[in-house]
């Protein structure tokens, strides 16, 4: 797992140096595609779930602006002052990396350039509760505490998740919660932890492509996410160079 999470942050610092205006969405997943394949490695959403009537097309999620999750690349040109999140799956020699980052598309404004440092921020808060003897309910408390205090909503929806062998395991961490309560937590675990915090009202809708999430009332949405591993001390972060 050490070494698919290394993909993946190798794949999001691509990410990081592409990102611009004029870039397409289609453009951002052939990259990352390339990044993945040569490493011997399988995008991990490409095809998920298998046996599915609407499986998801494309190497990477590519969420803008509104969209909170689950984009599907395509030919839309990222314009200047839009938000772009992008989510990275990875599977090499049967383990997975998950992370994901919402960058900025040229200059945007404070208001946006705070909605990215809350989220972030949330993502470490949780990160900093995932220790041995804690439970998943502190992690969750821990995001939604975060985000909320400083005035943003999480969502309810969708949740960070275990992963190893397979890309979702459980136990389920929900980006809310109460402390003490939910799956005790032990030496060794890998979970993926993902805030997706809004800017407004904390609803949510399906698009008819089956796939992308977006705000009810159309606002910023953000999303951050890491791999990590639980240890004796502070958490150990797979996906990240």
């Amino acid at each position: 797992m050490h070494r698919a999470g290394r993909i993946v942050a190798e794949v999001l610092e691509r990410m990081r140096e592409r990102v611009a205006p004029g870039v397409t969405t289609v453009e951002l997943d052939k990259l990352a595609e390339a990044v993945i394949s040569r490493h011997n490695a399988i995008p991990s959403f490409k095809g998920y779930p298998p046996g599915s009537a609407h499986p998801f097309p494309a190497s990477i999620c590519v969420s803008v602006n509104e969209e909170l999750v689950h984009g599907i690349p395509g030919p839309r040109v990222l314009q200047e002052g839009d938000i772009v999140s992008i989510d990275v799956g990875a599977i090499l020699d049967g383990y997975h990396g998950d992370a994901a980052i919402t960058l900025p598309v040229g200059q945007i404004g404070p208001e946006t350039q705070r909605l990215l440092e809350v989220t972030e921020g949330s993502l470490y808060a949780g990160i900093t509760a995932a220790r041995v003897g804690k439970r998943s309910g502190d992690i969750s408390a821990a995001i939604q505490s975060y985000a909320e205090s400083r005035g943003y909503n999480v969502v309810r929806e969708y949740t960070g998740h275990g992963i190893g062998r397979k890309m979702h395991e459980d136990p389920q961490v929900p980006n809310y919660g109460q402390p003490g309560k939910g799956v005790r937590l032990h030496k060794g675990m890998t979970i993926a932890l993902e805030p997706m915090v809004l800017a407004g009202d904390r609803q949510v809708r399906v698009l008819e492509d089956h796939w992308t999430v977006v705000s009810s009332d159309g606002k910023l949405t953000a999303h951050f996410e890491h791999t990590i591993v639980v240890t004796d001390d502070e958490a150990e972060i797979l996906t990240r160079l």
